[in-house]
């Protein structure tokens, strides 16, 4: 598990510098063709990581519900983000990681709820889940560099 969230914790640093270095009227934009925008992709990985690893294992997520209400699976952007929102997801890029790493080895991962992703794979336990959030992340930073030609 270590190996994984040191992978995601490098991909976060990635986003976060895409975060910081594109200007939020590109953040916000949705490319004819496309259906959500740079910083949909960016809070919805955040979002979902949280979900596979906390959620599924029982406990309690550390991002807000209303973050999660807006960024989850099957949502799309409504055009807008406050600076504040923005500054939050920059800090959970981050930390979402840093504290999964510490509750990991807290053992705090002790039961799971099995979960089939809408990509047909099927979660067993935590381990499983922080796997299969590298690969869903993948999929994002592949959207996120699609929309950013498309800018």
């Amino acid at each position: 598990m270590k190996n994984q969230l040191e992978i995601t914790l490098q991909n976060r640093k990635n986003l976060h510098a895409i975060l910081e270095q594109t200007p939020k009227e590109d953040l916000l934009k949705i490319p004819q063709g496309f259906r959500n925008n740079i910083w949909w992709n960016i809070a919805h990985v955040v979002v979902t990581q949280q979900i596979l690893v906390y959620k599924l294992s029982g406990l309690q997520m550390r991002v807000p519900d209303g973050l999660v209400d807006k960024f989850k699976k099957g949502t799309v952007p409504d055009g807008t983000a406050t600076d504040e929102e923005m500054k939050m997801v920059a800090d959970f890029l981050i930390s979402t990681i840093t504290w999964t790493q510490e509750d990991y080895e807290a053992g705090l991962f002790k039961n799971f709820n099995e979960y089939t992703t809408s990509a047909k794979v099927t979660l067993r336990n935590v381990q499983d889940a922080a796997d299969f959030n590298m690969f869903h992340e993948g999929i994002h930073l592949g959207s996120i560099f699609a929309l950013r030609k498309m800018l």
